[in-house]
């Protein structure tokens, strides 16, 4: 497969409810789907044989041999038997001049699986329904699943409606084997999020930070899981006040801090610690103002290493409406922004390639595209055309006196844009819409800023570079001012170096 291109899995089609939940995590060189009733793997390392049913399956682990002639030999370390035994997958591997299994040699097994010679090869990827080994011994998977990540070598499923309070473990090492019977230290286990006798919470997200904790995030309360549940591990309390949103709505930053949309804002913590809410002061009502639910939308959480900050969005999975904010970790801001409903964000990856043309924050849309950001582009792509950016920063409230009983005077405004030189690699400004609001109070320059309606003067700020014409000299009264900057025409892009606002007192309030 070509770098950067992308191959679909025909078995697939059909195969998933896309009007359900739907995550999907990595193991062992595949992919693992919980699609509520639909449990499914996509193989990316196995080599499949397709044959007559087998008595006895061969177990996991067991070498399978084909001597085609001497010396020339195909071998496969068996990983799983579906449950009708009528394909084998297993890691291939050979000898001599032998490249490929094929169909007109027996097989012989290690263990006390039965022989056969297959009647199709077929190499990765595959497509097969996620179930447990066959035989009877091997336990079963919940009937539905939402929830699913890898922890400690073991698929974790959870988010079963007949159980919401309940997780799943597989066997360390063996996604096929889901049965709690056994006693040794790789054995499959199934817990729940409460104390000894309670009826747990219902888990929302399962996060695991590298093979030491599995946070399990629910509606009310966040619990984590310390060490192997089968082998010294123990269930523990991060916060039991603190709910979370949703399987997404979560990312670790570059340090190993943990974000995520909580009951009352964007919280951070380290693992274990105490979660605090860092959206608390710049947006404090930012959970009643989005009123999102988990039934009707979808909060993403990533961390965008190229920009070093977080992206969060909230969409509306019915029509892809949505509200993104950008929290930067240099200057601890958010930064609000939104996007056309045909990109209202469902989900999103950052894909650490080894190509740097390939390396960036992908985000999957409501209209089946994958996008990623470009600062070269000047307008939003929605698909078979563009939308114009409307992009604007404002500054204010600010007060005009020194006194909040004193009357101030805005005598003179410059602005100097970006660019302007002759030649060079960067890229010049255009120019600038300018809105200027006065109030007698802080709160009313906030509700004309967020209305953007009968400004006391407005106008354009010639681009690039510092222009003679820039000056506004028009005399504005208040106690406070608020100014809005911004540009939403096509095809067109701006930038600033320096806003410059002198004041001078004017009088008493009156």
């Amino acid at each position: 497969m070509a770098v950067g291109s992308m191959v679909k899995l025909d078995a697939s089609d059909g195969d998933i409810n896309t009007s359900d939940n739907l995550n999907m995590f990595e193991g062992y060189q595949k992919v693992f789907i919980a699609n509520g009733a639909n449990l499914k793997v996509a193989d990316f390392i196995n080599t499949k044989l397709t044959h007559t049913e087998l008595t006895t399956a061969h177990a996991k682990g067991d070498i399978l041999t084909q001597t085609q002639s001497e010396g020339n030999i195909a071998s496969m370390v068996v990983d799983f038997t579906d449950e009708d035994s009528l394909n084998t997958y297993g890691y291939a591997y050979y000898a001599g001049t032998a490249t490929a299994f094929d169909t007109s040699t027996a097989i012989t097994g290690s263990g006390s699986g039965t022989g056969f010679t297959p009647t199709h090869v077929t190499d990765k990827p595959h497509w097969y329904d996620w179930t447990v080994y066959p035989g009877g011994e091997s336990g079963s998977l919940p009937n539905k699943a939402y929830l699913g990540c890898l922890y400690r070598g073991r698929c974790i499923l959870s988010g079963d409606p007949e159980h919401p309070y309940q997780w799943y473990a597989s066997r360390q090492g063996n996604p096929w084997d889901f049965a709690y019977v056994a006693n040794d230290a790789g054995s499959p286990v199934a817990g729940g999020d409460s104390d000894a006798g309670e009826t747990g919470d219902i888990i929302r997200a399962l996060i695991p930070y590298k093979d030491d904790i599995l946070v399990i995030g629910c509606s009310t309360s966040i619990w984590f899981l310390a060490g192997d549940p089968a082998n010294g591990g123990s269930l523990n309390e991060l916060d039991l006040t603190i709910g979370m949103f949703g399987a997404h709505s979560w990312c670790f930053d570059g340090a190993g801090n943990l974000y995520f949309w909580g009951t009352n804002g964007v919280y951070k913590t380290t693992l274990p610690g105490t979660p605090e809410c860092i959206s608390e002061l710049s947006l404090p009502r930012i959970v009643r103002d989005e009123e999102a639910n988990p039934a009707t939308h979808r909060i993403i959480m990533a961390y965008d290493i190229v920009r070093t900050g977080l992206l969060i969005s909230i969409t509306k999975l019915s029509d892809g409406t949505s509200s993104s904010y950008f929290y930067d970790l240099k200057s601890q801001g958010f930064f609000p922004e939104s996007y056309p409903d045909e990109c209202g964000p469902y989900s999103s990856f950052f894909y650490d390639a080894n190509d740097d043309d390939y390396r960036d924050l992908l985000i999957g849309c409501r209209d089946g595209y994958i996008r990623k950001f470009d600062e070269t582009a000047k307008d939003d792509d929605i698909g078979v055309a563009d939308e114009a950016i409307d992009s604007h920063v404002t500054f204010g409230p600010l007060p005009m006196s020194n006194n909040p009983k004193l009357t101030g005077k805005l005598t003179g405004l410059d602005c100097v844009t970006a660019g302007g030189a002759s030649g060079g690699t960067q890229s010049d400004s255009d120019d600038i819409t300018y809105s200027i609001f006065t109030g007698k109070s802080g709160g009313e320059v906030i509700e004309n800023l967020v209305a953007g309606t009968n400004p006391d003067v407005a106008g354009t700020i010639k681009a690039p570079g510092r222009q003679r014409s820039n000056g506004i000299r028009r005399k504005i009264k208040g106690v406070y001012v608020g100014i809005k900057l911004e540009n939403s025409t096509a095809s067109e892009t701006w930038g600033f170096e320096q806003l410059m606002a002198d004041f001078k007192l004017s009088g008493r309030l009156k």
